[in-house]
């Protein structure tokens, strides 16, 4: 019955460890997203500067949250994603507009 138990922990605590790695990974992500953008002139100077913007004060309130207590409630962490959702979509709609960089 222990031996159950000890895995039992070991897995939840494996997966609430990648469930807190999860933003910053969305973010490296994102900032790919923007770099790529801006590279294929998708993005213009403009968008991408609105969208890094956003992204460093989503990155801001991360850090913020992180500091307050043991790492990232489950309510910070779904606030966090949907704040992520959002940019994720802002990021798609900046890039597929019919703006270009000349």
């Amino acid at each position: 019955m222990n031996k159950i138990r000890m895995i039992l922990i070991s897995v939840l605590a494996c997966g609430t460890m990648l469930a807190a790695d999860r933003p910053a990974k969305r973010q490296v992500k994102q900032q790919a997203r923007i770099n790529e953008g801006v590279k294929s002139g998708e993005l213009t100077k403009r968008e991408a500067t609105k969208l890094q913007v956003e992204k460093a004060k989503l990155h801001k309130e991360i850090k913020q949250d992180r500091k307050d207590g043991p790492g990232l409630t489950p309510a910070e962490r779904a606030k966090i994603e949907a704040k992520q959702d959002k940019l994720s979509r802002d990021i798609a709609r900046e890039k597929h507009d019919a703006q270009t960089r000349k």
